[in-house]
């Protein structure tokens, strides 16, 4: 445990950067993008509203899936690491479960829609991207099921694989959301600033907590709190 939280913390720093690149990287698409989407703004003043409808709950679906139940489920899990009593460690556990397990539907149910209503023609980072986090969100279920017990000599391995699928998918669909709210306006032409910065204020207290809870003792040592 005390190499995992050390390897846990910078590789949670790494993805931040590579996070913070691909960011960059999709706004140059988009800023592309946009110079081709130009002649479909007389279509997008004629968008019908069911179909806006069904684009902001598409979005909203997998915001709440990606971006805020898997890395509050992160969250969670993370409280087990210093936890030495058992009753909290199932409780802890349940609940990291539980907000998976939401995670996974409402995610299936915004894939379902994209499916069912949208043009899925996969030539834009968007569209490419969902499909990966779609796929590795249910390998993750999968391994999360098929785990080996405490103490065996795969549990460590394991360990590696769950924490790095999960935390590649709450990284990269916060990506995607970023993204998704990019193709949003440019199908829309409406303004996404006011998403833009409630969004990055979100993620910014998941980041804090996430630090707060690696340096905790630390804090508590120093007599802070």
């Amino acid at each position: 445990m005390g190499v995992q939280q050390p390897l846990g913390a910078f590789l949670f720093q790494v993805s931040i950067v590579f996070v913070m690149f691909l960011i960059v990287s999709a706004s140059e698409e988009h800023k592309k993008a946009r110079g081709r989407h130009s002649s479909r703004k007389d279509h997008n003043s004629k968008m019908s509203p069911r179909l806006q409808f069904e684009i902001t709950l598409h979005g909203l679906l997998l915001w709440a899936s990606m971006a805020f139940l898997l890395p509050v489920g992160i969250l969670v899990i993370r409280l087990s690491n210093r936890e030495g009593n058992r009753r909290r460690l199932r409780i802890i556990f349940y609940v990291h479960a539980a907000l998976q397990k939401l995670a996974v539907l409402l995610a299936t149910a915004g894939a379902v829609m994209s499916i069912k209503n949208f043009n899925n023609s996969f030539d834009n980072s968007h569209q490419r991207l969902g499909v990966a986090l779609y796929g590795i969100m249910w390998l993750q279920v999968l391994v999360g099921i098929f785990r080996p017990q405490r103490g065996s000599k795969r549990r460590s391995l394991w360990f590696f694989a769950h924490w790095i699928m999960g935390t590649t998918v709450s990284l990269l669909g916060v990506l995607n959301v970023f993204i998704g709210l990019q193709a949003y306006r440019e199908k829309t032409s409406k303004s996404i600033t006011t998403w833009n910065i409630l969004f990055s204020v979100q993620i910014c207290l998941i980041v804090i907590f996430y630090l707060l809870q690696e340096k905790w003792v630390y804090i508590q040592n120093q007599g802070v709190v």
